[in-house]
């Protein structure tokens, strides 16, 4: 029966299906309070939804080949497995791989360097990024205007069908606010839910000493930007965080990334280098190239033994969250898209 009204009125089963606030982002008990102000931006749920059907459109592209979700797969955490770098419209390549999305409201800035500061905007790096979407917002805009589609989504979610630059960010933002992972077997270990293994438990205790500085439970990263020692690659010629600032002490630091469902989000590092964890591992034993910049954590090779990477990786994929890789809530909106161009 629902299948009937959707071909029938998408949008009025879109109504039909917004559930409450509370819903859509909840702080998990064990995590720390989100650095997003909500006071003066509550969760909207209208505004999520339209903020996930323009996810999933490919209109914010120039030549609507190209959505967020091209470079951020639901089943990858939001993050991209295909190519090591990001590719836009036209198949063009671009510098970095494309991080997975997830507890985005304790993020305080954004980008491989931090080059965006607030959620609120960050979309429009993508957009407007040649090498990504390459589009321009008041084209966007016109595009959402004339749709079949968004006036009446937008008058769902702002009260008036006036689309603008502003309100569609913010709906943006919103939809990926909601993008909340927790429900991995560590977070029910830590509300004393269940219990590791033996191996886990070890692997656990191998975290704690040699990497929980960086990927600071329970979020799994201390949103910092550090060399981690990786040799540069000189075809891409990346500096990193100094791209933004211009200081030689930011040079090769690039934001430490969050290993919450890192089973799911390779290839790894800023720029995809490696595809498996072993491969990681491998990077921290034996790796690390020493530069004025290094993280002094990493001034030392891990001292890890056959078994000790075992165990450690056991734990990593305890991080594995597949209630938020297939939570239907901001998944692809198929049947408000089906059979409905949206431009």
């Amino acid at each position: 029966m629902k299948k009937a009204i959707f071909v029938i009125c998408p949008l009025l089963l879109l109504i039909l299906a917004f559930r409450s606030a509370e819903t859509l982002f909840e702080k998990p008990p064990h995590f720390p309070e989100p650095l997003y102000a909500f006071g003066k931006k509550p969760v909207n749920t209208a505004q999520i939804q339209l903020g996930r059907a323009l996810f999933y459109d490919p209109v914010l592209s120039r030549d609507s080949s190209q959505s967020c979700s091209s470079c951020h797969s639901p089943y990858n955490a939001f993050a991209h497995t295909d190519h090591a770098l990001s590719h836009g419209i036209e198949d063009r390549i671009g510098t970095r791989n494309a991080p997975a999305l997830m507890n985005l409201a304790w993020q305080p800035v954004f980008m491989w360097d931090g080059a965006v500061n607030h959620l609120d905007v960050q979309a429009l790096a993508p957009i407007s990024n040649t090498l990504e979407m390459d589009e321009n917002l008041p084209h966007v805009l016109s595009k959402l205007q004339h749709s079949t589609l968004y006036p009446a989504l937008f008058k769902r979610a702002f009260g008036t069908n006036e689309i603008t630059g502003e309100r569609m960010l913010l709906a943006l933002a919103q939809f990926q606010l909601s993008l909340v992972s927790a429900g991995s077997k560590y977070d029910s270990v830590q509300l004393g839910q269940s219990r590791f293994t033996e191996q886990q438990q070890h692997g656990y205790a191998i975290f704690k000493q040699h990497c929980n500085s960086c990927h600071t439970e329970p979020l799994f990263t201390n949103y910092t930007f550090m060399n981690n020692g990786l040799a540069p690659d000189t075809s891409l010629n990346d500096i990193g965080r100094m791209h933004i600032t211009q200081r030689a002490s930011d040079s090769l630091k690039f934001k430490v990334p969050t290993l919450r469902n890192i089973e799911f989000t390779y290839p790894y590092m800023h720029d995809g280098r490696f595809n498996r964890l072993s491969e990681v591992l491998n990077h921290y034993t034996q790796g690390i190239q020493k530069s004025p910049t290094l993280a002094p954590q990493l001034n030392q090779l891990l001292p890890l033994n056959s078994v000790d990477r075992v165990d450690l990786i056991a734990f990593l994929l305890t991080l594995s969250d597949r209630r938020f890789l297939f939570d239907p809530s901001h998944a692809y909106p198929k049947d408000l898209f089906a059979g409905k161009p949206t431009h």
